[in-house]
């Protein structure tokens, strides 16, 4: 079920700055892991005069109880006056035909499909720096635990095994080579290796150097991903193309890896 929802956010008076800012930084994680896991679908700003805006979201839930819980669980609620729409399909829905249409893509081949293996909050650690380097400042940034959680598979990530050999250009521009291993819930191992590139306008990347909160919309941070796994359950990654979304969190990043059927 779609429903389209209204927030009008109103700051408490006597909030101090720094939680209003450490609650939008938790708004703006947990807003990535509701795509991730396919709920929200997309977020627009309603403009009300004046230079004020209210927020509009279109989000995906198995029933209106689903998405209730899901509203209450974001960090700015207290905070919203809340509007929800149910929605229902229309036959002339062009988004709608799309799915039962014709590929996009040029000589007839099937359109790519991401669908989300798992998200991946993870903290860090002091990064290492090595120094400067032919192709830019090397740095081994440690990744010292975390969870992940997906639709089929969950657990935590093994410290000692992880860590991000990163190259830093001086525009702020980050190269990844982050390799990590996971622990599923049920004991099975799986090693990731992913190579990243982060990059945006450079006052948002200053900041992101700064560590202070910055939005992931406002930069890009992506990856190809490649997943090795021994246990048979789990063998079908082997054989996987994976793409990550990545953004940093305060103490912290996290990454929302996809199989590209």
């Amino acid at each position: 079920m779609e429903f389209l929802v209204d927030f009008d956010v109103t700051v408490p008076q006597g909030v101090p700055d720094v939680e209003v800012h450490q609650r939008e930084a938790a708004e703006a994680v947990a807003a990535a892991r509701l795509v991730a896991a396919g709920h929200l679908r997309r977020v627009w700003r309603r403009p009300t005069g004046l230079g004020a805006s209210t927020i509009v979201g279109l989000y995906d839930a198995d029933s209106a109880g689903q998405l209730d819980e899901i509203l209450r669980s974001l960090p700015l609620h207290d905070w919203m006056r809340i509007t929800v729409t149910p929605l229902d399909a229309h036959p002339n829905d062009p988004a709608r035909n799309a799915e039962h249409g014709a590929s996009h893509v040029p000589g007839g081949l099937p359109d790519p499909k991401l669908h989300l293996v798992y998200v991946l909050d993870a903290s860090v650690g002091p990064p290492l720096d090595v120094g400067p380097l032919a192709p830019g400042r090397r740095r081994i940034v440690p990744l010292t635990g975390g969870r992940f959680t997906g639709p089929e598979i969950s657990g935590v990530l093994v410290p000692g095994a992880s860590a991000d050999w990163q190259i830093a250009l001086a525009d702020g521009t980050a190269f990844g080579d982050i390799r990590y291993t996971l622990q599923t819930d049920d004991g099975e191992l799986i090693a990731v290796r992913s190579r990243s590139v982060r990059h945006g306008p450079a006052d948002v990347l200053a900041r992101l150097g700064r560590g202070e909160p910055v939005d992931p919309s406002e930069y890009t941070f992506r990856a190809s991903t490649e997943i090795e796994a021994a246990g048979p359950r789990l063998d079908w990654m082997n054989r996987g193309v994976f793409t990550t979304v990545g953004g940093r969190t305060p103490g912290g990043v996290s990454y929302a890896t996809y199989l590209v059927a």
